[in-house]
């Protein structure tokens, strides 16, 4: 029972991760067509992650006390509906928008993580948690490639699909993942709130988690500096067929690091 949920999630992860990495590649460039500036590229990337810092201890709480289910669904549609604003975007505004309605309900990967947490026994847990990092190679590999060569046709067509393939994960999550058994109690349960700042900060002297948080902390840092930078980077530096680079070529670049991710979290991971 345990394998098919297992499977269910990381199919459902994939087909999301595979929607956000369709639009990844093109949104700096997207944003340039309405006269955006690099630090107002930057801004974009940090207005989503912003939402996100804010919605993510609030969607996390109330996974523990209403379910997983419930607020993946949740997740999923601002998703979709952020996607949706952006294909129909006419002004740089606009563009904001969709990223903090999809920052603001960005709980996908998270509460994928915490139902594997529940339907997997503690031990096989990191090989679990690998099969959702190949997942998401897998759409790193897969998404950039078909982003890149859509936009050579119209921008409007990646952020297109990766609206029908997050309405498909929504499908995915109400038809064919079953609610996993609570593993919070009551007593456990934390308050809802937007900062738990002294449970913040008891996680951070625990030196059992602390350094593993820095580690996570030091990682998305880079990680996001390369996302938001490595588009207009590569447009100023790289020529390709006499032409700056643009989101075919940043789209195969981000396909190569996916492919890279299967191979090492898929591959790797399990055995180490």
């Amino acid at each position: 029972m345990n394998r098919s949920r297992l499977l269910s999630i990381s199919l459902i992860v994939a087909v999301d991760v595979l929607g956000l990495t369709l639009v990844i590649p093109l949104l700096p460039f997207y944003a340039e067509r309405y006269g955006a500036s690099p630090s107002v590229v930057g801004l974009l990337v940090s207005a989503y992650a912003a939402c996100q810092l804010i919605s993510g201890p609030f969607l996390g709480s109330l996974s523990d006390r209403f379910g997983r289910r419930p607020v993946l669904i949740a997740s999923q549609i601002g998703t979709f509906i952020g996607f949706l604003i952006l294909a129909r975007a006419n002004a740089l505004w606009m563009i904001f928008l969709s990223r903090l309605i999809d920052g603001s309900t960005a709980g996908n990967l998270s509460v994928a993580q915490a139902y594997i947490a529940d339907v997997t026994k503690p031990e096989d847990r990191a090989k679990s948690f690998g099969i959702i990092g190949m997942a998401f190679g897998f759409g790193f590999l897969i998404g950039p490639a078909i982003s890149g060569f859509l936009s050579h046709y119209s921008f409007t067509y990646p952020v297109y699909m990766a609206a029908g393939l997050s309405f498909l994960s929504i499908l995915g999550t109400v038809f064919i993942l079953p609610e996993p058994e609570r593993h919070v109690s009551p007593i456990e349960e934390r308050k809802l709130g937007l900062f738990q700042f002294a449970t913040y900060g008891k996680d951070f002297r625990n030196p059992k988690i602390s350094s593993t948080i820095l580690q996570f902390c030091a990682f998305f840092m880079a990680f996001s500096i390369f996302i938001a930078g490595i588009a207009l980077f590569s447009e100023r530096r790289f020529v390709w067929d006499g032409r700056p680079f643009g989101p075919r070529e940043v789209g195969y670049l981000f396909a190569y690091t996916g492919l890279l991710g299967i191979f090492i979290q898929g591959g790797f991971l399990g055995r180490m």
